[in-house]
């Protein structure tokens, strides 16, 4: 059995135009980290956000 889901990755063009869409909309909350993927926060849950190239 799954206990939980610690993070996905969405591959996108644009990190900046992706996080702002899922600030605006859904009320997410953007973390940036040295040296660590850009992340979109809802609750417990995160989803890492990677340019294409």
């Amino acid at each position: 059995m799954i206990a939980g889901i610690d993070h996905f990755v969405l591959t996108v063009r644009s990190v900046e135009d992706t996080c702002a869409f899922y600030q605006r909309v859904l009320g997410f909350r953007r973390l940036d980290e040295p040296d660590r993927p850009t992340a979109l926060l809802f609750g417990t849950q995160k989803i890492n956000v990677h340019d294409v190239g």
